[in-house]
């Protein structure tokens, strides 16, 4: 591990002590993400844009993954990257830029290696890059499914995979290890939207995996949380129209740098102890989620009917809508 990226003594998380005559590149150390590595997907533009300036804001140095794509996945350009990582660096930060699709197995572990290569270690993995192909289910081709799925779900897992390969590799090696997974889901994922049945199942899917990795990484010292943002981003521009427009004055609730906040706090040793939770994230408010959990129940010691069901329905129901759930939850 570079000199300076060690976690804290127990007891001392986030209230590490430093010098303020240590200097970076001419940056005062003195942020709360001071020595760390931070790898950031899709961090060309929107929320991954101000994910990437925040984490190197508080002193990490930052891996910045963007293809430059559309928000449908075609194409590429490097100059979204470039201009994060150049506005890190006009900061006094450290950044590099990474163009890897991480979808791709071979992809996302040139990822993990270069930020390890370049910087000596890996603390902070950001899931974020993500596309858009919506269409109704019953008009949704199979590339559409499939190319969604595939971003999202296997860019998540792909990352996360090669990362925990690190974390536990050092962990066995008798090295101090302390690891971040911050993913990326969304409340379509949590609560189903209409014309996203690829991005709802690939949402929900990571909510899903962020728990699974939060189980098998905790005793290597790795979090797994996910946010689930709202935020004007290019994604999102048409699902919300006028309603996310910038406002000339006062908080504006829709900028992406709002949720750039709470994945900070997520990346600091002080979260060292939340691990394996969902937040939906708006503007100033963050909600801690919570997963599936009865809401109606029927008990017998041996095997129901048909029949039988029918006539104990209202008793299954009778505390919840046997109707299709509400979209969201205010």
């Amino acid at each position: 591990m570079l000199p300076g990226t060690a976690a804290p003594p127990a007891g001392t998380a986030g209230a590490a002590v430093h010098d303020s005559t240590d200097t970076t590149q001419g940056r005062e150390q003195m942020g709360l993400l001071d020595g760390k590595v931070a790898i950031v997907t899709g961090a060309g533009r929107g929320i991954g844009r101000e994910e990437a300036l925040l984490l190197g804001s508080e002193g990490a140095k930052v891996l910045v993954n963007d293809v430059g794509g559309s928000v449908a996945g075609s194409g590429e350009d490097r100059t979204p990257a470039q201009e994060v990582v150049d506005t890190i660096r006009a900061a006094g930060g450290e950044a590099e830029v990474n163009s890897d699709d991480i979808s791709s197995w071979s992809g996302a572990e040139r990822l993990v290696n270069q930020a390890v290569e370049t910087y000596g270690t890996l603390d902070i993995l950001v899931n974020n890059a993500g596309i858009l192909r919506d269409k109704m289910s019953f008009s949704m081709d199979e590339s559409e499914w499939d190319d969604v799925i595939r971003v999202h779900l296997k860019g998540h897992f792909g990352p996360s995979h090669f990362a925990g390969i690190y974390w536990r590799n050092r962990s066995k090696s008798g090295e101090p290890t302390s690891g971040r997974i911050i993913n990326t889901s969304s409340e379509s994922g949590l609560f189903g939207n209409i014309g996203q049945a690829n991005y709802a199942a690939a949402k929900a899917g990571i909510a899903s995996l962020t728990l699974v990795l939060a189980r098998e990484l905790q005793r290597y010292g790795v979090t797994a949380n996910a946010i689930a943002p709202r935020a004007r981003t290019r994604m999102t521009e048409n699902l919300f129209g006028e309603a996310a427009a910038k406002k000339d004055e006062g908080f504006d609730a829709w900028d992406p740098k709002n949720i750039a906040q709470l994945v900070g706090f997520l990346a600091t040793d002080a979260a060292a102890d939340v691990s394996g939770q969902v937040f939906v994230v708006f503007g100033g408010d963050i909600w801690l989620m919570g997963g599936f959990h009865p809401v109606g129940e029927v008990h017998r010691d041996h095997a129901w009917t048909p029949a039988e069901l029918v006539e104990a329905k209202d008793e299954l129901f009778k505390s919840a809508s046997p109707g299709v759930p509400p979209f969201s939850f205010f």
